[in-house]
């Protein structure tokens, strides 16, 4: 068994976290895989553009 397969442990904080990303992070990579969606060819530009489009999706409007 690996690290991610292992259960959870309970040490959480109780204290707020920082999110994995924040807004303005996410809005960046959305932005970065859109420009590498229309550079590339294929399969990766198609993986792109569609990542791109999922998060694009649940981000809040500006």
């Amino acid at each position: 068994m690996d690290d991610l397969d292992a259960p959870l442990a309970d040490d959480y904080l109780d204290e707020p976290r920082l999110p994995l990303l924040t807004l303005t992070e996410a809005r960046d990579a959305v932005r970065l895989l859109q420009h590498l969606a229309n550079r590339e060819d294929g399969d990766t530009a198609h993986e792109a553009r569609q990542l791109a489009g999922d998060l694009a999706y649940r981000l809040p409007s500006p």
